[in-house]
């Protein structure tokens, strides 16, 4: 099993000013055009479509900029822009939420981190919900019914070992059945992996090939075996490999976080470049986003799927 840390890069954190830049709450979704339909990174004939999420220093979308304000890169080498739009469609969000015994005394703000997140559910979302312990178990399937998944999470009392990797793999699976073009998973767990039957290299692999995006909120404290000391990282590399991304704060602060990553999802750029190459390899070709802000703004932190398997004759 290799390290944990095999799974991406970290981002960092500067001041915010708001000049020519807005943040705004999600819109009612229109008529998407084609591009918009494709949210994931992959191959349409020779057309590489990236998903791209914007964050201010304080981790808030940034919506307002222009094709531009981006540079990209297929294994290093930069490539035309060719397609630019911002993508709004209703989502499927699998709520991955933790429920073994290192959450004994978390589950409370776990479960207020889910109820900010939901607050944002749009009529035409889709959501699931897989708890996990020693194993992982899909309490509610596909629905629009947030209040089922709510009541759900009443009840939850915390047990057992820690089986995330398994549940992650779990709520890939669950989202391939969802028709959206846009699929996500919300992690809430303290990351203290222990229990699962998949490997770390198996997880990021199937990471890699999925259609999902990943955030993560990690609920830390009282880290008492290596594996809980370790989980915030692996969180965050796990969630960034997919164009995601983990955040995590103080207790007040989890309503607000969980509040941040439903806006953040559903505010993303689509851009669109043909590769340079066009070589039918197979392999993994590593992409690289840059975000060049608007003048008088800080750095701003971009997110996205950091490669695609190209396709093979």
């Amino acid at each position: 099993m290799l390290s944990r840390r095999d799974f991406g890069l970290a981002f960092g954190i500067g001041r915010l000013l708001r000049a020519q830049v807005a943040i705004q709450p999600r819109k009612k979704p229109g008529a998407p055009e084609e591009e918009q339909r494709r949210p994931n990174l992959r191959v349409d004939t020779n057309l590489m479509l990236v998903p791209v999420t914007v964050c201010d220093p304080m981790n808030r979308p940034v919506t307002g900029l222009e094709k531009d304000n981006f540079r990209i890169l297929d294994e290093n080498v930069e490539q035309t822009i060719t397609h630019f739009a911002m993508d709004d469609e209703p989502v499927a969000v699998g709520l991955v939420f933790d429920v073994s015994g290192s959450m004994a005394d978390k589950l409370r703000r776990s479960r207020m981190a889910a109820s900010a997140f939901f607050s944002l559910a749009n009529p035409e979302d889709e959501f699931f919900l897989v708890q996990f312990d020693s194993s992982p178990k899909m309490v509610v399937p596909l629905t629009r019914d947030v209040e089922q998944i709510l009541n759900q999470l009443t009840f939850t009392r915390s047990r057992g070992s820690t089986a995330l990797v398994d549940a992650v793999v779990l709520a890939l699976h669950e989202a391939k059945k969802s028709k959206k073009s846009r699929k996500a998973l919300l992690i809430i767990s303290d990351g203290g992996e222990n229990n699962s039957r998949y490997s770390d290299v198996e997880l990021r692999d199937m990471v890699r090939e999925a259609d999902a995006l990943i955030y993560a909120i990690g609920i830390y404290g009282g880290a008492r075996t290596p594996e809980e000391s370790s989980g915030p990282y692996f969180l965050r590399q796990m969630a960034e490999q997919s164009g995601g991304h983990a955040l995590a704060g103080d207790p007040a602060e989890l309503p607000d976080i969980a509040a941040k990553i439903g806006m953040e999802l559903r505010n993303r750029y689509i851009l669109g470049y043909y590769p340079t190459s066009r070589e039918r390899d197979g392999r993994y070709h590593l992409v690289h986003v840059r975000v060049v802000p608007p003048r008088g703004l800080p750095t701003l932190h971009a997110f996205w799927r950091r490669g695609y398997y190209a396709p093979s004759d």
